[in-house]
């Protein structure tokens, strides 16, 4: 989801590897171990939480998030919780990284101290503030100086314990004084609207001999006067108010203005305790990705776009601008996610792949090594199958996958790490049926392997027994070394990287899975010598079961039916794919003419069927809704029942189901999966109620009647296929990041062009880097590609600039205490300057 700004879109999304923890404090009773977790949050949201690892002060996690971040925040942060023997949490500590600070850590393993947590520090949100100080003249004639403070609203303050019922306490305070008034309290609700107005006395009448002005001794009180505003959670615990942040505001600012109105960024409380040596919490293992991506209109993009997508008809190949992306970029990953998403969503993906792949096949000299190494092809085609490959991957492997996490049979098979009491044939046994399990449902899943694969899978075929026509078993390794070594084998090793399961495994369901992956693997490369390429003689033995023909011919059907040409989809709509499933709670539809319309939680759970829930996991469903049933999901407005992160799957009949997933990303997510099953439903509705109709009456419009049509038009959707969720322009201009970031290697490129084309004599070392096939042609892409990259970059300034006129400081989008805001000002202005 982006975030709109003035002609243009914003994109966030952030990908964190949680590695580790060390050194954790020691529990205090006689184990001195801990049971461990770590969670994401944006500010003090949390978005995800890795497993539980038990007794350890060093916790091993290897857990990966991805998310699409909805909305705005300050801190990236991450906490470290103990969970103890009464099943309460504690916090242990935590990292918090500002987002103006993430892109010092980019794509970096870094080690990062753990901090101190306590409820004074912990604090998000913003205050709304008017101040003015005002001349009053009394009966007597003399000036006193009263102070009236407004407190209109807060946005985005922390919900603790699920619950945020907020006021505030507004204090003058000086040397020899406090006075204090408070606000209503609000209840459930985050962003409160006060508009309340406070007055207090700033200097007694007997302190004034003249008209307008401070006298000397007064300046100087005032001006060790300030006024504080602390921001309160109201709680029915006997504990107290919870504190949810503070501003401090000297009043001497106001002498050169007598009203003053803006936005603030609330504070820690300051306890002055600053001079406390921090205890060593330990450290956190992190590596972050972090993109923010600034979007422009579509014809923005058409030169650049066009000049991308023409890449699959460029002869040679290594000339098209697509292929001199993979060699500018550092890795070639970084260039093959964008360059995939972009001719998959203008459906160009295959004769792209195609090229590429086609000229890697004519530089091979061996076809053993085929597709063996990092190149651009290998990467791309990895990334289609991740994409395209995601549903196939769930229908196939996960019932099993699933099984083998929760039941736990031993399966070690190396004497060595054999444990007390295990039986070495009982654990092979328990392994080769594993094996065989996983091995039959992939051998016999040809049918449904996306089109765009099979397409992909053809070609490499062709390429490769055209190349190397004297090896019969190219044709099967070329395709095997994608599906089986690069798409089922990871995924069996690293469920969680694939959506296959929530977490990292724990260690003995981890193990179990690298046995059968690398049986897999083998299984799937047909080499001549299976037990050879094992460096473990215990893996050879257990190799032994499955040296029969049965296993190789299964392999090369498989290879066959994938890999034909004119292959259509021959899957059934019959068998439902499970989309998403997760608890979440909803609010009772109504449909008892009598009884509280009251939430519970449930168990939800999404197919290309059905939209159902049910008590809890397993049980029998209490509501089913038809996919085609569904005509429109939207967020709903927070006001209707007080409470975040709410949405509303609309049913005929005007009939909704209103559901609050746990936090933003997971009501993003949701909102996405279900919009996308149910894009092609013929009544789709075009207008919705943004609010709920509670007591007689839309919250959003008045209108009395339940069934009057809505009042918003719905959210634009997306065509359901594999085009679905991918924008075009985004991808143009995160290849237009990387070429921007390697312009220099741009250039070095051109070099390099002119030096081959003029001498055409021995290459230049430091040339030899660049795959350059037609100096000529390469040069000219590259000429088009930094005219594209600089028209860009001209575009993207130009609109800097423009937005930097318009912004004001104290505003609600950039609140006083924004350190991000007030960095991009300084440099804003180093940049005027420099420009003058």
């Amino acid at each position: 989801m982006a975030v709109e700004e003035e002609g243009l879109r914003v994109f966030q999304s952030v990908r964190i590897k949680i590695g580790e923890a060390k050194n954790l404090p020691t529990y205090p009773g006689p184990n001195k171990m801990r049971d461990c977790y770590c969670t994401v949050n944006l500010d003090q949201e949390e978005v995800f939480r890795t497993k539980i690892v038990e007794k350890s002060l060093c916790p091993f996690y290897g857990e990966d998030f991805y998310c699409e971040i909805p909305r705005t925040f300050r801190h990236l942060s991450f906490y470290i919780f103990d969970r103890d023997v009464f099943r309460r949490d504690s916090i242990i500590g935590k990292v918090a990284i500002q987002k103006e600070d993430l892109q010092k850590y980019h794509n970096r393993d870094t080690w990062f101290q753990l901090q101190h947590v306590d409820a004074d520090s912990e604090v998000q949100g913003k205050v709304h503030l008017e101040l003015r100080l005002s001349e009053v003249i009394t009966d007597t004639g003399v000036v006193c100086h009263k102070l009236a403070t407004r407190v209109l609203e807060c946005q985005g303050l922390p919900i603790v314990n699920g619950q945020c019922d907020p006021y505030a306490t507004v204090t003058l305070a000086g040397p020899s004084r406090s006075e204090a008034k408070k606000t209503k309290v609000k209840k459930k609700t985050n962003n409160p609207h006060f508009d309340e107005v406070f007055y207090f006395e700033v200097t007694r009448p007997s302190s004034y001999n003249k008209k307008s002005h401070f006298d000397i001794e007064d300046v100087d009180e005032v001006d060790k006067m300030e006024i504080r505003v602390d921001l309160w959670n109201a709680s029915n615990l006997k504990f107290g108010d919870e504190f949810l942040g503070e501003l401090r505001l000297p009043l001497k600012f106001l002498r050169q203005s007598s009203s003053y109105e803006a936005w603030y960024f609330l504070q820690p409380r300051d306890n002055g305790n600053k001079s406390l040596k921090p205890d060593d919490l330990g450290s956190l293992r992190l590596n972050v990705v972090y993109t923010e991506d600034h979007v422009f209109s579509s014809d923005y993009y058409s030169p650049l776009r066009d000049l991308l997508l023409k890449s699959a008809d460029v002869e040679p190949v290594s000339a098209s601008a697509a292929h001199i992306l993979g060699e500018v970029c550092r890795e070639k990953q970084e260039a093959a996610i964008p360059l995939v998403r972009l001719f998959l969503h203008y459906g160009r993906i295959v004769p792209f792949i195609s090229a590429i792949a086609n000229a890697e096949v004519k530089r091979t000299q061996d076809p053993n090594t085929i597709f063996r190494g990092n190149s651009l092809t290998s990467k791309c085609i990895d990334e289609t199958m991740k994409l395209a490959g995601m549903h196939y991957l769930q229908v196939t492997l996960k019932p099993i996958i699933d099984e083998i996490c929760q039941v736990h049979k031993p399966c070690e098979i190396d004497p060595v790490k054999l444990k007390d009491g295990e039986n070495l044939e009982n654990n092979r046994e328990n392994l080769r049926q594993y094996v065989d399990r996983i091995f039959t449902v992939i051998t016999k899943s040809g049918v449904s392997c996306p089109t765009v694969m099979c397409d992909i899978f053809f070609s490499l075929r062709e390429s490769a027994a055209k190349r190397f026509q004297g090896d019969l078993d190219v044709r099967y390794t070329a395709v095997s070394s994608f599906i089986f070594l690069r798409f089922f084998a990871p995924a069996i090793l690293s469920p969680n990287l694939f959506q296959l399961t929530p977490h990292h495994p724990d260690p003995q369901t981890s193990r179990t899975l690298t046995l059968i992956s690398k049986t897999i693997q083998t299984l799937g490369s047909l080499s001549k010598s299976k037990s050879a390429s094992f460096k473990e003689s215990y893996m050879a033995t257990f190799y032994d079961y499955f040296n029969e023909q049965k296993y190789a011919d299964a392999v090369k059907n498989f290879l066959d039916l994938i890999s034909s040409s004119g292959r259509r989809d021959h899957k059934s709509i019959e068998q439902p794919i499970l989309l998403k499933e997760g608890f979440m709670i909803k609010r009772a539809q109504g449909r008892k003419r009598f009884g509280m319309k009251n939430f519970k939680k449930r168990w939800f759970r999404l197919t290309n069927h059905e939209f159902t829930y049910q008590k809890s996991k397993g049980d029998h469903p209490l509501c089913s809704i038809p996919i085609e049933n569904i005509l429109a999901v939207e967020r709903l407005e927070e006001e209707s029942f007080k409470m975040k992160n709410m949405f509303q799957v609309i049913q005929p009949e005007r009939r909704v189901l209103y559901i609050q997933a746990n936090n933003c990303v997971e009501a993003k997510d949701w909102i996405d999966i279900l919009t996308k099953v149910s894009q092609c439903n013929k009544k789709r509705l075009t207008v919705y109620h943004p609010s709920a109709y509670l007591n007689g009456h839309w919250l959003c419009c008045k209108a009395p009647a339940d069934n009057t049509p809505g009042c918003t038009p719905c959210t634009g959707g997306l065509p359901a296929n594999i085009q679905l969720d991918i924008d075009g322009d985004r991808e143009t201009e995160r290849i237009y990041s990387l070429f921007n970031l390697y312009m220099s290697k741009l250039e070095k490129m051109q070099e390099a062009c002119g030096s081959k084309s003029v001498y055409d004599g021995p290459e230049e070392e430091e040339y030899s880097t660049f795959i350059i096939d037609d100096p000529k042609e390469t040069y000219k892409t590259l000429k088009l590609i930094i005219e594209g990259v600089g028209t860009l970059e001209q575009e993207h300034a130009q609109y800097k600039r423009d937005k930097f006129k318009k912004t004001k400081y104290g505003s609600q989008e950039h609140p006083i205490g924004d350190k991000s805001f007030q960095t991009y000002i300084r440099q804003q202005s180093e940049i005027s300057a420099h420009s003058i």
